[in-house]
């Protein structure tokens, strides 16, 4: 990895630290007694030990009505994860800023809960929620996938191919027994994630099957309320995809980037309208097109989300946090720097936080090698296995814009760098291949290629 994710005030597990000299007339006699500390002026009142403030406070707050507890911007394990020998950095750089954890019950890393009716397996899956309590994340349990028996397989065995296969309505109840043994076992964890995807529940044709998966949603709610009143679970967990402009039947929810295949829209509004309860809305996608031929701009692109944000939020009345479970901003096939992705991934933060998405959980990149992979969370052990940029963007993010910040207003004299700002720290970010100049709020601010920027104010 060769991108540094830069912080003039950078949230612990930060990289290189670059300091810069103090404005104004104080830099003689500070340079005797200080070390060189970049201090970002705006116009403004004064802020108590930073030298200028930023601009008045906008009014708008982080998260769409989430509290200020509540899961922010995290990531999902997978197969292979910081678990393994030689990513004891890493564990260490993750605990340095803890973030949200998902991890699947079945699956991903975990292996059959239930391989016969009554017989537990949670080894696991013990494991892993033990990484996310020694990292001191916030965790958070997908309720997927379904052991075999429960969707016609054979009791006592595995059959991997068949993971994201549903199980059977005669079994939903079973299931739901399930989630709330899970939950039971884990009372720390108060976040579910019912089912993924939709997995299993595809209909004929393109169509969902959205009234058998909100008949297993109701179920395993009961059951999880049962256990706790106090947990939070949610779903649809339905795929935002999406269709290039022009291509495809029309959608209600479209833009420049196109329009959302509206039968995922109808998942939702079904979802919403027979659910027996929920304490917030998932989705997840990508900002690309399914044509994976047809590329717009990768940052024109990252305004879907925003988009299917809005949406989503007026469909629940502004009533439910609404939850990314996963997103992806980088086409297929493509190759691009770190510094490149690392630029679009932050510019796809911004939208969510702008839009009033509470969470976003970044599907982590696996590798069974012991080299890198573009857009890990840390560097393979052939690196010291090492917390990476993409990690410490998901830390600083956590830090600086958890639900309930308040945003202020910060403007950019270029549209090539897109800011984000709140009361003590701002973020810019160069979406260009080029180095660009921008006029901040009235101070001028130098980024180069791709540059993703945090600003102390």
């Amino acid at each position: 990895m060769h991108r540094t994710e830069r912080a003039d005030d950078p949230a612990p597990g930060n990289g290189r630290v670059r300091r810069w000299p103090l404005l104004l007339g104080i830099v003689a006699i500070a340079l005797l007694i200080v070390p060189i500390v970049f201090v970002f002026a705006a116009q403004g009142n004064k802020g108590p030990g930073h030298g200028a403030a930023p601009a008045k406070v906008s009014g708008r707050v982080v998260g769409g009505g989430a509290p200020a507890s509540w899961p922010s911007w995290g990531f999902t394990h997978t197969q292979h994860t910081n678990d393994g020998p030689g990513f004891g950095r890493a564990l260490t750089d993750t605990t340095k800023q803890p973030v949200a954890q998902d991890q699947a019950i079945m699956g991903w890393g975990a292996d059959n809960l239930e391989p016969s009716p009554g017989r537990y397996d949670f080894g696991s899956l013990d494991r892993r929620i033990q990484l996310i309590r020694k990292t001191h994340g916030t965790p958070v349990i997908t309720l997927c996938c379904a052991p075999d028996w429960m969707k016609g397989g054979t009791v006592g065995k595995t059959d991997w191919a068949k993971l994201e296969t549903a199980p059977t309505t005669a079994h939903y109840a079973d299931f739901a027994k399930l989630a709330a043994k899970v939950a039971h076992r884990y009372p720390d964890v108060k976040y579910y994630l019912v089912w993924n995807e939709f997995k299993g529940f595809q209909g004929q044709g393109a169509s969902l099957d959205y009234l058998g998966y909100t008949s297993l949603y109701n179920q395993v709610y009961t059951a999880l309320k049962q256990v706790n009143p106090h947990l939070k679970i949610g779903g649809p967990y339905v795929p935002m995809s999406s269709n290039a402009p022009g291509v495809g039947p029309p959608s209600v929810v479209n833009g420049s980037w196109g329009s959302v295949d509206q039968t995922a829209l109808n998942a939702v509004q079904y979802w919403l309208k027979h659910k027996k309860g929920a304490d917030f809305l998932a989705v997840d996608g990508s900002a690309m097109p399914d044509q994976a031929k047809v590329h717009l701009n990768e940052f024109s692109e990252l305004t879907k989300f925003s988009a299917v944000t809005h949406w989503l939020r007026a469909q629940s009345g502004r009533r439910l946090p609404i939850w990314w479970a996963e997103w992806y901003v980088q086409p297929t096939g493509t190759t691009w720097t770190d510094e490149h992705l690392g630029a679009v991934q932050a510019a796809a933060l911004m939208q969510f936080i702008r839009s009033g998405a509470a969470t976003a959980l970044y599907w982590s990149p696996q590798t069974t090698t012991t080299g890198d992979c573009s857009g890990c969370l840390w560097s393979g052990t052939g690196s010291a296995g090492a917390g990476t940029p993409t990690l410490t963007m998901l830390q600083n993010f956590t830090r600086w814009f958890p639900p309930r910040t308040h945003l202020v207003t910060v403007t950019s004299s270029n549209p090539a760098v897109q800011v984000l700002g709140q009361r003590h720290q701002m973020l810019a970010v160069n979406t260009s291949a080029h180095p660009a100049t921008s006029t901040i709020n009235g101070t001028a601010l130098a980024l180069g290629p791709y540059e993703v920027r945090w600003v102390s104010w």
